[in-house]
């Protein structure tokens, strides 16, 4: 089947594409071993606690329910306001590029089809930005 035709986006068609909580977990633990890894992403791993389990947790969570998939987040973590939760961070366009850049190697690293990675970019990138102006907004305002 040609991945052109997947709606992603609908129902759980980006969670399925993903390969399911397998390929959520794989996507999610490339990611933070990339960024712990690579130099590259000092700024934002220091970010993170030393376990950085937790952390591993709740982004596997959340993609999850976000991908269309098992929406377990809120019931085992709270509701989350995606700007609140990262509201102790001071985050700009610079950082934010690093988490997209980050997340697209893993999705690059994990070979998922072309289509796929560009759709969760472009989804991603919406989260990250509306992280980044939250912060920017805070900043001028303090």
């Amino acid at each position: 089947m040609s991945n052109t035709h997947i709606l992603y986006g609908r129902g759980d068609a980006t969670f399925q594409a993903v390969g399911k909580e397998a390929g959520v977990r794989r996507l999610v633990d490339t990611f933070y071993d990339i960024m712990q890894q690579e130099e590259a992403y000092r700024t934002i791993w220091d970010w993170h606690p030393d376990d950085i389990q937790l952390s591993r947790d709740k982004l596997f969570t959340f993609l999850c329910g976000w991908m269309g998939g098992p929406a377990r987040y809120a019931e085992l973590y709270a509701p989350i306001n995606i700007p609140a939760a990262h509201a102790h961070l001071s985050v700009g366009v610079k950082e934010r590029d690093m988490w997209l850049d980050c997340m697209y190697t893993a999705m690059q690293q994990l070979d998922l089809p072309k289509e796929l990675t560009a759709y969760l970019y472009t989804q991603f990138f919406r989260p990250a930005e509306m992280i980044r102006k939250t912060s920017q907004q805070r900043s001028s305002t303090t």
